[in-house]
């Protein structure tokens, strides 16, 4: 017979072991959930870096999601030097303090460096932090006021300042896939999530936090990586531009000034509040690759030949050939010379003493035909230069000039041959039709070239914005001749750049300074041909960039107009117009 006693006291410990295991089963529950969420916000977070390209975005991610995964009042992210030698405060936080610095916060850091070596070279094991960054341990103090083995003289006196109490640290290393510390992140003050009372970080924060640097010197070292290419890339990018720049001798800095010039007219597009750019905007990646276009547009130059890059002259090739037209001159001039010594001589002997007027007859017509042929030489080595319109009567007179032959041997000479009457014809500027072909295939041969290059996606259309710069709008440009909807906005914004520097240059040979009312008349006029884009035009001009630029790289002499009173009647002008439509 059993004892019921027993029985009930039986019942009495199932109950109490099942109310243990219901709360044991419960702990574990929550245990697992929160497992769980931190594994999955650990995946979102690498998502969210992975997805992110600016470094101040990730570092202020990692200390933040630190700072929520551990509960801590504050922390500190440092980075190691490019010198290895310090540790730098990129972020730091203080939720009591209200103290945000670094990262996207806007306000800068203002604590000094961490040093990573003493004065006599040895490793910091002082400062808790380089003691990680020098090690790679990690470190987790329950109360810093009594910790051993580390120097907190200073956390005391920043404690004591700002009346605050540091007490639980955890600093962990974030270390790079080759198994370099990169950086160091220090968490501060773990709080009771029930009593908000301070207390150590445990065991279980210490695994996740090490885990979430892990991660993030992943992240950190692949946007370095990332970054490291891209300065790479733009730093070779404008070594060849200055290679091509300093093949002429003439145009070096013009890439740079295109590019500064485009650059400058695609952000005040992108400011601008009104006007027919109201809703069109660059984006980061839109301006990357306008800006790459630009550095790259002349790359073609370098299958250009130098003769024709630098022809200063009509005459010019390898060395400029109004020289041998000068030495001939001189063969021409000493023939006449000879000839009217011979003449003298040969009257003096058949009339012995002769007439003196005879004489100076002979002496006045060489003196008058030495200047006639001064002044034809000097007619030519003007027209060379290509500074001045050739009309039909100016063609006309060098024909004539031609015409003049001399002898040596007894082989008679054309003064001027075939190809230097060909050269010297070129009615504007000093290259040939054939040699302006050639200049002009830089363009095609840009493209060419860009397009063997394996762009990621958002930089694509860089070849075809760099080709494109010397398109017009009607269609009569180069190399494909597109017409106004073929041609992109960042071609046409380069286009402007490109014409405006080359229109107010002071270093061009050909050509003496223009001054900055010239120039802006003629891309007036070049937008009346429908060869420019009238609206970049006059955002350029009416927003006073075009001041802006002539005030920096002008001279002071091609300065004839001031800003104010343009600015002011182009505005009035405007209005009118509008008013008057």
């Amino acid at each position: 017979m059993s004892d019921p006693k027993s029985t009930g006291n039986g019942a009495g410990s199932s109950k109490r072991i099942n109310r243990l295991l219901n709360k044991v089963m419960s702990e574990l529950r929550t245990f697992t959930e929160e497992q769980a969420r931190h594994i999955n916000e650990l995946a979102a977070i690498g998502r969210a870096m992975s997805a992110e390209s600016d470094t101040n975005v990730i570092l202020e991610m990692i200390l933040s999601k630190a700072r929520d995964f551990t509960h801590a009042d504050g922390g500190t992210l440092y980075l190691v030097n490019d010198d290895r030698d310090k540790l730098d405060f990129h972020v730091l936080h203080n939720a009591t303090l209200n103290s945000f610095m670094g990262g996207t916060s806007g306000n800068p850091v203002t604590i000094p460096s961490v040093p990573l070596y003493t004065e006599d070279g040895k490793a910091n094991h002082q400062n808790v932090s380089a003691h990680v960054a020098a090690t790679g341990e990690v470190i987790n103090i329950p109360d810093v006021y009594e910790a051993e083995g580390f120097n907190f003289e200073g956390t005391k006196k920043f404690d004591e300042s700002l009346k605050y109490r540091s007490m639980s640290m955890l600093v962990v290393p974030l270390t790079d896939h080759e198994n370099d510390i990169i950086g160091v992140l220090q968490l501060i003050n773990a709080q009771d999530t029930q009593t908000e009372e301070t207390i150590p970080f445990s065991d279980e924060l210490v695994d996740i936090t090490t885990a979430l640097a892990s991660q993030a010197a992943v992240m950190l070292t692949q946007q370095k990586l990332i970054n490291d290419m891209k300065a790479l890339f733009d730093s070779f990018v404008k070594a060849i531009a200055t290679a091509i720049d300093e093949k002429s001798k003439y145009t070096g800095g013009h890439i740079a000034r295109v590019t500064e010039l485009t650059m400058m007219i695609a952000e005040k597009l992108n400011a601008v509040q009104e006007g027919p750019y109201t809703d069109i905007k660059f984006n980061e990646k839109e301006m990357e690759a306008l800006r790459l276009a630009a550095w790259l547009h002349d790359t073609g130059k370098i299958t250009t030949p130098e003769y024709v890059v630098d022809k200063a002259k009509k005459l010019e090739t390898v060395y400029d050939r109004v020289d041998l037209v000068k030495s001939r001159w001189h063969t021409l001039r000493y023939a006449r010379e000879l000839e009217a010594e011979r003449e003298k001589q040969k009257y003096l002997s058949t009339n012995g003493k002769g007439d003196p007027e005879k004489i100076r007859e002979i002496e006045e017509k060489l003196e008058a035909d030495l200047a006639a042929l001064r002044e034809e030489f000097e007619y030519v080595d003007r027209i060379n230069f290509g500074g001045e319109f050739m009309e039909d009567e100016k063609i006309a007179r060098l024909h004539d000039i031609a015409e003049y032959t001399y002898e040596v041997d007894e082989e008679e000479f054309s003064f001027l041959n075939d190809n230097e009457i060909y050269n010297l014809s070129i009615r504007k500027g000093t290259l040939t039709n054939e040699e302006r072909e050639i200049m002009n295939n830089h363009a095609l041969m840009s493209i060419k070239i860009l397009e063997q290059l394996p762009w990621p996606k958002h930089l694509k259309e860089v070849p075809a914005i760099a080709g494109a710069h010397h398109e017009k709008l009607d269609g009569t440009g180069y190399p494909f001749g597109l017409k106004a909807e073929e041609i992109s906005l960042q071609s046409r914004i380069m286009a402007v750049a490109d014409i405006f520097e080359a229109l107010s240059a002071k270093d061009r040979p050909y050509k003496k300074p223009m001054p900055l009312s010239q120039a802006i008349k003629i891309l007036g006029f070049m937008v009346k041909d429908n060869h420019i884009d009238a609206d970049v035009v006059d955002l350029f001009i009416s927003s006073g960039l075009v001041f802006d630029y002539a005030e920096k790289y002008l001279d002071k002499s091609q300065l004839d107009i001031e800003r104010e009173s343009f600015l002011a009647e182009r505005a009035e002008s405007k209005k009118a117009k509008a008013e008057a439509s």
